[in-house]
């Protein structure tokens, strides 16, 4: 079965770096499209960024645009996203997730926690 499994989150203060991880398996990894997804305490869901399936295509949300960079290892089935410069506003619960064939999010990890204070 598909599972994604995230991790590297933590505390961390303002303007530091975090590299998070997603170890995906149970399906082709570089056949997809894999995404980061935010939430926020008390917020909606907010896309973070989007890696093509072969890793030469990049998006990112502008709130992010700068700062964080997705990368994907298709060896290692592992999804990356280094986050530099981070602010308070970035903390958030941070899931890993699989863009299907109707391009929405078709699989979740369970998320991985970071928090940006002093």
């Amino acid at each position: 079965q598909v599972q994604l499994v995230e991790s590297g989150g933590g505390l961390v203060q303002p303007g530091g770096s975090l590299r998070l991880s997603c170890a995906a398996s149970g399906f082709s990894f570089s056949g997809y499209y894999m995404s980061w997804v935010r939430q926020a305490p008390g917020k909606g869901l907010e896309w973070v960024s989007d890696i093509n399936d072969g890793g030469g295509s990049t998006y990112y949300a502008d709130s992010v645009k700068g700062r964080f960079t997705i990368s994907r290892d298709n060896v290692k089935n592992t999804l990356y996203l280094q986050m530099n410069s981070l602010k308070p506003e970035d903390t958030a619960l941070y899931y890993c997730t699989r863009r299907g064939s109707t391009w929405a999010f078709d699989y979740w990890g369970q998320g991985t926690q970071v928090t940006v204070s002093s």
